[in-house]
């Protein structure tokens, strides 16, 4: 199972900008699934991670795009 990061993605929605950063899953077909699934629920709970896209394909292997909101935190001094 191979995790990694991509760089965060600019998304407009109704006419103001979010800021997203995303991991990606990747599931083998020689993986176990309730390991895979474990570790997701891990990243939603822990991490603030949401589920956004996941591919099954041909052979057995699976990939899994989290994302979560990057909050940009403004200085008050």
């Amino acid at each position: 199972m191979k995790e990694h990061f991509l760089n965060s993605s600019v998304h407009r929605e109704r006419d103001y900008l979010r800021h997203y950063e995303y991991l990606v899953m990747t599931v083998s077909p020689d993986d176990s699934l309730g390991e895979a699934r474990r570790r997701l629920v891990e990243h939603s709970e822990y991490g603030k991670w949401e589920l956004e896209r996941s591919v099954l394909y041909i052979g057995g292997g699976r990939r899994f795009w989290l994302r979560r909101r990057v909050t940009q935190v403004q200085r008050t001094v």
